[in-house]
């Protein structure tokens, strides 16, 4: 948003000088109110499979938290729901993209002209080309029992293609246990969009993990590296992590959130990697696109304590009296930003695991004792831990499970 000028200062100035009663502001909140209904409704379109692409992100249900002194009643549950709305094979021609990529990361000569590997970075490129549709709206079809639905307007999206909304899920004297899971669709799209919910209730263990360099292989260091395993690369998990992961989801049973810098254009790409290795889970993505191979590599590493800790908060606020285990990676932000959550809520973090990274070039720095001291200056030796191999913490999952909090 551009900056005031003179002129327009002198009538903010004023405006504040001279206030209108209070009856005219009301009048004027309600007409401002009643302008932005008509502007939504004359503006706003209403998706449509001919000629969009839409992605429904899987969520996690939580219960607003009722004080006793309010009286006894079954809380209600909510979500947030994210959706993406892009125009459907929008920049066909990514021919120009795909040899860009392939030139950058050095994929020339014999690997280069493979029809196999220029195929597969076309269809990874793909969704970062995809036009964003703004203004859209959408109706998701929530299933309240085996013969009833629930109707939800969604929307508007905004600048980039995006809804992010929470829903009151009224599912009536429908019982969920914690750890239900429904299946959402969007309607009118027969069944070709659909939504994952996980329901989870106010106590138990939730479980904040980041995902490239701490479960996927990314070299995050590396912008060439980000561009090979983003692109060209089969997913690959680090190794030994899906088995701590399964043996964490055993002993704690934790609701799972995968908190990521990367790009939301990754979610189909991320979201087939953790459901083929590890447990589901919500991700958590940026909600923002690029339209150069420089904004991409920036997305991974800019503003990432910053990003992480916000998301932590708003995590806090649907779960505050869950109990909290972090686990990250030593190449970007984890160490300060599990750090930052800890001082903030001490109460609320009861571990913190940050995996040495070892097989990425030119990180001394960022593995050094000085650095872990750094980031963890005032968090109790006891919380976190820094570990090389995965089967070096799995006593630290052991004693959180036998602790009685």
């Amino acid at each position: 948003m551009s900056s005031p000028t003179a002129g327009e200062k002198s009538l903010i100035v004023k405006s504040r000088e001279h206030k209108p009663h209070s009856k005219t502001r009301r009048k004027f909140k309600m007409l401002k109110f009643i302008s932005s209904i008509l502007w939504k409704q004359a503006s706003s379109q209403i998706a449509n499979p001919r000629q969009h692409t839409v992605w429904l992100f899987d969520n996690t249900a939580y219960q607003r938290v009722i004080p006793k002194a309010l009286g006894q009643g079954r809380p209600a549950w909510y979500v947030e729901v994210v959706a993406c709305v892009f125009e459907k094979d929008s920049r066909r021609d990514i021919s120009k993209f795909v040899a860009t990529v392939a030139d950058l990361i050095g994929l020339d000569g014999e690997i280069g002209s493979d029809r196999e590997t220029r195929h597969q970075i076309a269809r990874r490129l793909r969704p970062f080309l995809y036009q964003p549709a703004p203004a859209h709206m959408m109706v998701i079809e929530i299933p309240l029992s085996d013969d009833s639905i629930q109707l939800r307007q969604i929307g508007p999206t905004d600048s980039n293609g995006i809804i992010s909304q929470t829903v009151n899920l009224n599912l009536g004297s429908r019982h969920l246990a914690d750890g239900s899971r429904i299946r959402s669709y969007l309607r009118g799209w027969e069944g070709e969009v659909s939504m994952d919910t996980i329901f989870a209730g106010p106590e138990g263990w939730l479980l904040i993990s980041d995902i490239d360099d701490t479960i996927k292989y990314t070299m995050t260091s590396e912008p060439t590296g980000i561009l090979r395993t983003t692109f060209v690369e089969s997913a690959r998990p680090i190794r030994a992590m899906p088995q701590l992961y399964f043996h964490i989801q055993r002993q704690l049973v934790p609701t799972w959130f995968y908190l990521s810098a990367s790009p939301y254009n990754l979610y189909p790409f991320l979201r087939e990697f953790i459901y083929t290795w590890f447990v589901p889970g919500t991700l958590m993505l940026r909600e923002s696109s690029w339209m150069d191979v420089g904004s991409l590599i920036r997305s991974f590493t800019t503003y990432t304590m910053e990003y992480k800790v916000n998301n932590m908060e708003t995590l806090y606020r649907s779960f505050p009296t869950r109990q909290v285990l972090c686990i990250g990676d030593s190449t970007q932000t984890d160490p300060e930003a599990y750090a930052e959550i800890y001082r903030r809520h001490p109460t609320w973090v009861k571990a913190i695991l940050i995996r040495k990274v070892t097989d990425v070039p030119h990180l001394e720095a960022k593995n050094s004792r000085e650095r872990f001291g750094t980031a963890f200056k005032g968090v109790p030796e006891s919380i976190w831990r820094v570990f090389e191999e995965p089967e070096e913490v799995y006593q630290v999952v052991d004693r959180l499970s036998q602790s009685i909090l």
